[in-house]
């Protein structure tokens, strides 16, 4: 008998027309748009079913309750949790204008955004809008200017009742829903006026999202912990770290969500990671080898990664040399949301039964690179989306 492959994907999906519009317009002035919470709840039992329909086993909300004023937006996974935080201020300057720090043997910083290595090597490109390189529009962001706090709690509500009512509504049990939180490490990435050291920001974070895991979790649903920051961060330092530099900045940030994760079950929990999901060369990236030891360090179940994109497709070898942990398994990428062109389900079925013949098909959940919302056509995202699922269902043939 088959080994069914199940099948997720990275969070977020494309909104409908009519929920962009009103989220913009609810930017202006909130009072604006009746009747935009029954809208927001009608768009995410409507997806669910979608979902169901395509054969998603794991699916979400779609990220809908994290507010996407754009067809292109490559941030909403991140400053969505900046509207339920306290503590925060608007400060003007928009992501790529911050300015550019610089780091020390032993003293490692983060950079701004504007100045990556893999910007600054392919500058004439990542500047020229005929290049195809997409960042998504500019976006202002806060800083810290006191002690933060959560104040999300009837956001939060709102999206695990919204997504439950999908769930049931299109037959799924209610554990077989995620909904995505952000980790501290993302976070904490926003400017701090406020906290004596970057470590203690970054375990304020910790505190404060903590509410958000476990109201999640203690509703029965899995909480996908989003931090493209453990791989990501690599590419904003200058100059280049050493790996050793580089992995104990990061293990303060394992630690830190590890401490925001206490108690919760293990199952409950899944972990995603990324190199950025802009449109970009991407040549100055980590290697997966380097990090997935602390990857695997983090207290979930399941793991997701990018696997389809072109820079990474070559590390699903890592899994010959890496032991998945009992208990464990992973959700690679295995269409990419970086390209317009929809994978053939029997090159589907390939990159599965890699990562299948390496740690068990019952330990593979197949998946996206990462969001499909806000950054290919909603038709196109589709595409993907049935095509992976009938990859799995050829893959499942093969085990």
């Amino acid at each position: 008998m088959a080994t069914p492959i199940r099948t997720s994907h990275a969070g977020s999906l494309p909104r409908t027309k009519e929920l962009i519009a009103a989220t913009a317009a609810r930017k202006e002035n909130p009072q604006d748009v009746p009747g935009y919470e029954a809208l927001l709840r009608d768009s995410v039992i409507d997806l669910v079913k979608r979902q169901k329909d395509l054969g998603i086993s794991i699916p979400n909300d779609g990220e809908y309750g994290h507010a996407m004023a754009n067809e292109i937006d490559y941030g909403a996974w991140w400053h969505y949790v900046f509207a339920r935080t306290g503590g925060l201020e608007l400060t003007g300057a928009e992501l790529w204008e911050q300015p550019a720090v610089r780091s020390e043997p032993g003293n490692i910083k983060l950079t701004s955004f504007g100045d990556r290595r893999d910007r600054r090597l392919f500058e004439d490109a990542y500047t020229d809008p005929n290049s195809g390189i997409t960042t998504g529009p500019p976006a202002q962001f806060p800083a810290a200017t006191g002690p933060i706090s959560y104040t999300g709690q009837e956001q939060v509500q709102r999206d695990i009742a919204n997504v439950k009512a999908g769930l049931e509504a299109a037959g799924y049990a209610i554990s077989d829903g995620y909904l995505n939180s952000l980790a501290p490490g993302s976070a904490a990435r926003i400017e701090n006026k406020h906290y004596a050291s970057e470590e203690e920001f970054i375990w304020a974070w910790a505190d404060v999202l903590r509410e958000e895991y476990l109201a999640i979790t203690e509703a029965g649903l899995t909480v996908q912990i989003d931090d493209p920051s453990i791989a990501e961060n690599w590419d904003q330092i200058n100059p280049e770290p050493t790996v050793e530099e580089y992995r104990a900045f990061t293990q303060i940030r394992i630690e830190a969500l590890n401490h925001a994760l206490r108690g919760i079950p293990e199952e409950q929990v899944r972990f995603h990671t990324c190199w950025g999901s802009w449109h970009g060369p991407h040549v100055t990236d980590l290697p997966f080898a380097d990090i997935v030891d602390l990857v695997l360090q983090i207290n979930a179940a399941g793991y997701t990664f990018e696997a389809a994109n072109v820079r990474h497709e070559h590390e699903w070898r890592i899994w010959e040399d890496t032991t998945l942990p009992e208990g464990k398994h992973i959700i690679p990428g295995i269409v990419s949301h970086a390209t317009n062109v929809v994978e053939h389900p029997e090159l589907v079925a390939d990159r599965i039964e890699r990562f299948a013949r390496l740690v068990g098909p019952e330990n593979v959940v197949a998946s996206t690179d990462c969001g499909l919302g806000g950054r290919i056509h909603p038709q196109i995202a589709h595409a993907k989306l049935e095509t992976l699922v009938a990859g799995a269902e050829l893959a499942s043939t093969r085990f």
